[in-house]
């Protein structure tokens, strides 16, 4: 049997075990996902244990995805944004670490028809989610706009990537007058009725991804959808980051519906 698992602290409230459950049981694996919590200052002798004891794959997650890039040989995208999300364990040499945060971006909008080559993209927030999909938007060809409530990093970021600017938020209004794409990378929307976009900025040609998935439906995608614009909620980037981590790990196309209806079910 082979096990996968996840590594962070906390990790209680993870919908990575019964989505990846769901895909092993949809397809008949002999396979079991299962959760692991070190302590802060144990992360390497985790990792070293994980793959002494056989186990096939690993998602990392808060407060470990930085300090495991330092551990395992990263690929590119992953160095590039600074963190690592997702182990494999199946090659002779060291593991390798994938970020997987930025293709699931990428795959929830084109799962909802969003051109991204050549799109007016930008995203708000600096921070680990949006370096990833700051990064992820760039490299499928869309010019990127970063706009943070502190400005020095949304430009600092900017530097690292491509065909990238940086911006303060008061930027917003003008930068998504000529819009295509907009992203929501940070966790304002969790709250009631918060949202990190004025309404009046919103449009019709707009397509908005909200990478809050709890509550699933924010007051920015409420706004958005009021305005006209296509709207994808932040249950299909975790989804889409999970499909792509299974991948990765089984070399098998994902039950994308059956992991889908796992995560939705618990939401």
């Amino acid at each position: 049997m082979d096990v996968y698992g996840l590594l962070g602290n906390p990790v209680g409230h993870s919908l990575s075990p019964p989505m990846h459950e769901a895909a092993y049981d949809e397809l008949g694996l002999e396979a079991r996902y299962v959760t692991f919590e070190p302590d802060q200052d144990d992360l390497a002798a985790a990792i070293e244990g994980a793959d002494a004891l056989g186990i096939a794959g690993l998602n990392v997650t808060i407060p470990f995805k930085q300090e495991a890039l330092e551990i395992v040989a990263p690929e590119d995208l992953a160095t590039r944004i600074g963190a690592v999300n997702t182990i494999d364990f199946s090659g002779s040499g060291p593991p390798t670490g994938y970020n997987t945060d930025a293709v699931g971006a990428l795959r929830a909008l084109r799962d909802h028809d969003v051109d991204l080559e050549d799109a007016r993209a930008v995203v708000v927030g600096a921070g680990g989610a949006g370096r990833a999909v700051a990064f992820g938007l760039a490299d499928a060809g869309a010019t990127v706009a970063i706009a943070n409530r502190t400005e020095p990093k949304a430009r600092q970021l900017a530097e690292a990537v491509p065909r990238a600017s940086g911006h303060g938020l008061a930027a917003l209004e003008r930068l998504l007058a000529e819009a295509d794409v907009l992203v929501n990378a940070t966790s304002v929307g969790m709250e009631e009725d918060s949202t990190p976009v004025p309404a009046d900025a919103l449009h019709g040609d707009l397509a908005v991804l909200d990478a809050v998935y709890q509550p699933l439906e924010t007051r920015l995608l409420r706004d958005a959808a009021e305005a006209g614009a296509t709207t994808v909620d932040g249950a299909w980037m975790l989804l889409y980051q999970g499909v792509e981590a299974f991948e990765i790990w089984t070399g098998r196309d994902a039950p994308v519906e059956a992991m889908n209806e796992a995560l939705r079910s618990r939401l």
